[in-house]
């Protein structure tokens, strides 16, 4: 008898309910030993993304080190100084195809041109998607090929309104050249997710398993332009396949800290006027996913790029985009931007403190001491579509940075920046996205 089951059934004998019982399995003092594979301090990282660019005078801080005063925007992350780091001056060169728009969110963490496409912007040429891997994808890849590191589903992408269709301004995430990831921007589809549907998924992984089998038979009967369309089709299927038994493995056997299952209030319909409500739930849920350790790799993208939320829990009732487009000297508009970006920074201090006040599990600190958020944006500036000065804005210690500092750089590819953050989660690389943009190599200062 295994030491898994017997502790399943001493739990089920005292009466713990089957879905209970799973949780509680990855208790520490229950937990299955994995003997052999050192346990290294774990690492998180989060990317928020907000869109349509900062209204800079009240965003950056007026001067570099750490005796900088926050403006008014990050005001609400005030409590986290310490565990705070600007980096003003980072700027996304990737020309190429689509507008401003898109390839500010396409090429955000994937620091590479998009593919051309049929997809037409307000202005420049049509693109498709992303030519390259983005950052949190290419970690989540690394991580998932150490036993030491590995988690239950890798990466989690978590939404917010963000629209159905399937476009370059929906998509922030690419799990390689021309595969954007969705989001999942339902809190309910995510518990599922993350609680849920375990034998869904175990019929899903036979048969696709089955599905492989059957590509292989037909395909001598296939012309060559149709083979090489059914072996694109095939390597999609056996990654998928390849991460839904990892996923079914690890749920099997890994030692994760348990926690009580959240339960989330009915009926919270994905509309316009439930953002907040919606934005808390599924940063609630990035929470508990960190404290299972099912994953080390999230994102949460707010809306789109040109996203047009109305935010009338704080009386405005405009179009976000609509309102980033007006010059600076519209008075109330400048207003309501700064009000509205304050709104998006209050969401990042909200995890900032969820984070902070739960203890590591199994370590010492907080959780965010062992996690790095980073709030960006597709601009710089929305109503001059700059891409100059792109937003990276990190709170915690999980990329081991020297924070409570404000950091000035002048006209820096973003690239570097992305090198940065694979070198400080331990996956150094000669460079990411395009390499042109890459040459000299990690940012300095930063530890």
């Amino acid at each position: 008898m295994t030491d898994q089951f017997s502790r399943r059934r001493f739990l089920l004998q005292a009466g713990i309910s089957g879905a209970a019982a799973n949780l509680m399995l990855n208790l520490p003092s229950l937990a299955m030993a994995r003997p052999n594979i050192p346990t290294p301090q774990k690492q998180r990282l989060v990317f928020i993304f907000s869109p349509n660019g900062v209204i800079p005078k009240h965003f950056w801080p007026s001067d570099a080190g750490t005796e900088f005063e926050l403006k008014r925007i990050m005001e609400p992350l005030a409590p986290f100084k310490n565990q705070l780091m600007t980096i003003k001056g980072l700027c996304n060169r990737i020309k190429g195809d689509g507008d401003g728009h898109m390839r500010g969110i396409g090429c955000l963490l994937t620091g590479i041109e998009l593919f051309p496409g049929d997809i037409q912007g307000g202005s420049d040429t049509p693109a498709g998607w992303s030519m390259g891997i983005s950052i949190d994808q290419f970690l989540k890849n690394r991580l998932q090929e150490n036993p030491a590191t590995q988690t239950r589903f890798g990466s989690l992408e978590f939404g917010v309104m963000v629209p159905k269709r399937a476009d370059t301004w929906t998509r922030m995430c690419y799990s390689g050249p021309n595969q954007p990831v969705a989001p999942i921007d339902s809190p309910y589809q995510m518990f599922d997710r993350l609680y849920g549907q375990a034998k869904n998924r175990e019929l899903l992984a036979s048969v696709l398993d089955d599905l492989t089998d059957d590509f292989r038979k037909i395909e001598a009967k296939l012309s060559q332009e149709d083979r090489h369309l059914l072996r694109s089709h095939v390597e999609i299927v056996r990654q998928t396949e390849q991460e839904l038994k990892l996923e079914l493995e690890l749920q099997a056997k890994q030692s994760d800290v348990g926690h009580a299952v959240p339960s989330l209030p009915a009926n919270v319909k994905e509309q316009n006027d439930n953002i907040p409500t919606l934005t808390k739930l599924q940063l609630d849920l990035m929470v508990n996913s960190f404290l299972a350790d099912f994953t080390r790799i999230a994102s949460l993208q707010i809306t789109n790029s040109v996203g047009q939320p109305r935010m009338k829990w704080l009386g405005i009732e405009e179009g976000h985009h609509d309102l980033s487009h007006e010059p600076d000297n519209n008075e109330a508009a400048y207003e309501k931007l700064i009000r509205i970006n304050t709104w998006y920074c209050e969401q990042v201090a909200y995890l900032a403190q969820r984070l902070a006040e739960t203890p590591e599990p199994g370590g010492e600190g907080s959780m965010l001491d062992h996690t790095t958020i980073i709030w960006t944006n597709e601009l710089g500036k929305g109503n001059s579509h700059t891409r100059d000065d792109i937003p990276f804005v990190m709170v915690g210690g999980g990329l081991g940075f020297k924070m409570g500092q404000s950091i000035r750089m002048k006209n820096v590819n973003h690239n570097r920046f992305l090198m940065t953050i694979a070198a400080a989660m331990g996956h150094p690389v000669d460079s990411f996205g395009n390499p042109d943009y890459c040459g000299d190599g990690v940012l300095t200062g930063l530890t």
